[in-house]
């Protein structure tokens, strides 16, 4: 009773701090005390083995996903000092107008996502071009704010095969898959939320015209829409996209060379391709990124004035994303050494529930109570997934509904992501959180169930 009692306490404490906007590691850190010390766990071991090394330590997850995590961040800084990213952004808008505000927003946002640049570098690259935009159109930037997660924060995230995504690399070194597993599933799944979570935001758009509610600047925003340069700063918004172009066509290799009759017992440069793509699920991607990083040299002159010191502040930017996460995980590998853990794990695998839909359940609760989708995912493929293998559970199926399942209750208010995204923006959960809820919540969770529904009659 008093472990069980503890770990709501921890919880509630978890959630309470992030939303006050305390330091996620004193937060994760404070939480593992109470949870060790109300289950009967000895706090050394809980500190020093269990949050930093165990199997879902903080430092045991950094280590794995160190590579990916720099090689992303490099390219995203990259595709930013470069003004590739903007020109892409700059283009999308010409191309759609102003009166389409949010659908620019969403699919600049989705395109720099799914080709390999990290989420708050899209937001960063977003953020100042969308100020003229929203002011232009008179968009609340609740609405904008709500468009960038669905572009930045679902779909691309969890769902579309081929993201380098680090929750796609975490089920595809788990499982065995690869990152195009469970493809239509995946594809499927994106479409719902795309026409769910725009249908969404344009309705409230409407809404908001006939009350009178617009674009209300802040102080930040001034500084935000400088920080977007002049139209044409960047290169050619067709050059821009060859480096996204890059990072998808690696990664995509495999998969065409398989289709092409390669297999992992062939011999040849070709076979030794997709045996490494296979072997190595964490540098694959990774190495996909390396190279778009180096074409994107290669290619912009800008870039090669500075090239150390861009690649310098691309290694910076990985580091607190990278340890934000494991700092998360690490308090999930304390929380997986208590009774009431087990417990959970057991009444989730008991109860009468066909197997995709316990399989929602158990990673939707995990990924709430960690506020991180990666998080929970990589928890529950290190204490569940071998489970739902055992019952039959194909692994190109549960990759991609894991994966998809991880990005619904993940964004609750306490969630890292939302909260940094809020304050980037100037906003508060007040203003802006329903509508975020009802973009990466409620359309994700309605995605992944239709998925199941499908499966199941299938």
């Amino acid at each position: 009773m008093l472990g069980n009692l503890g770990l709501l306490v921890a919880l509630g404490l978890l959630v309470f701090m992030a939303l006050r906007g305390v330091n996620i590691f004193i937060a994760t850190l404070f939480s593992s005390i109470i949870v060790a010390v109300t289950n009967g766990l000895a706090v050394p071991q809980a500190l020093l083995e269990y949050f930093p090394f165990g199997p879902l330590g903080a430092f045991t997850f950094a280590g794995k996903f160190f590579v990916l995590f720099l090689c992303g961040a490099i390219f995203g800084k990259v595709m930013a000092a470069s003004q590739a990213a903007n020109s892409i952004a700059q283009a999308i808008t010409r191309s759609l107008g102003v009166k389409r505000t949010l659908w620019v927003t969403m699919l600049v946002c989705a395109l720099l996502t799914y080709g390999g640049v990290v989420v708050f570098v899209v937001i960063f690259t977003m953020y100042p071009l969308g100020v003229s935009l929203m002011r232009e159109a008179n968009v609340p930037k609740r609405l904008f704010c709500a468009a960038t997660a669905l572009g930045a924060g679902t779909f691309t995230m969890t769902a579309l095969p081929g993201t380098p995504s680090i929750h796609n690399v975490i089920a595809a070194n788990a499982l065995g898959t690869d990152l195009f597993a469970g493809a239509w599933i995946g594809i499927s799944a994106s479409v719902i939320m795309v026409v769910l979570g725009m249908a969404y935001v344009q309705r409230e758009w409407r809404l908001a015209i006939a009350k009178g509610e617009g674009f209300e600047s802040n102080a930040q925003d001034l500084r935000m829409e400088q920080i977007a340069g002049p139209s044409g700063a960047g290169p050619h918004w067709t050059l821009a996209l060859v480096p996204i172009a890059i990072v998808l066509g690696v990664i995509l290799l495999p998969r065409v060379l398989m289709a092409a009759g390669v297999s992992t017992e062939s011999s040849g440069a070709l076979a030794s391709i997709v045996q490494f793509s296979r072997q190595q699920p964490i540098l694959w991607p990774s190495l996909a990124l390396v190279i778009a990083t180096a074409t994107s040299i290669l290619m912009f002159p800008s870039l090669r004035r500075n090239t150390l010191g861009v690649l310098g502040q691309g290694a910076d930017d990985s580091i607190m994303p990278l340890l934000n996460t494991a700092a998360v995980i690490g308090f999930g590998g304390v929380v997986t050494h208590t009774a009431g853990f087990v417990q959970f794990s057991q009444w989730v695998l008991s109860i009468d529930l066909p197997a995709l839909l316990s399989v929602f359940a158990s990673v939707s609760v995990v990924s709430a109570i960690v506020g991180s989708s990666s998080g929970g995912l990589q928890i529950f493929m290190q204490t569940l997934a071998p489970k739902y293998l055992e019952m039959g559970v194909e692994p190109e199926v549960l990759h991609r509904i894991a994966n998809i399942a991880s990005g619904g209750l993940d964004s609750l208010p306490h969630c890292g992501a939302v909260i940094a995204m809020l304050m980037i923006m100037g906003l508060n959960h007040k203003q802006a959180y329903k509508d975020i809820f009802m973009v990466t919540v409620a359309v994700p969770v309605v995605a992944v169930l239709a998925c199941i529904a499908v499966l199941s009659v299938l």
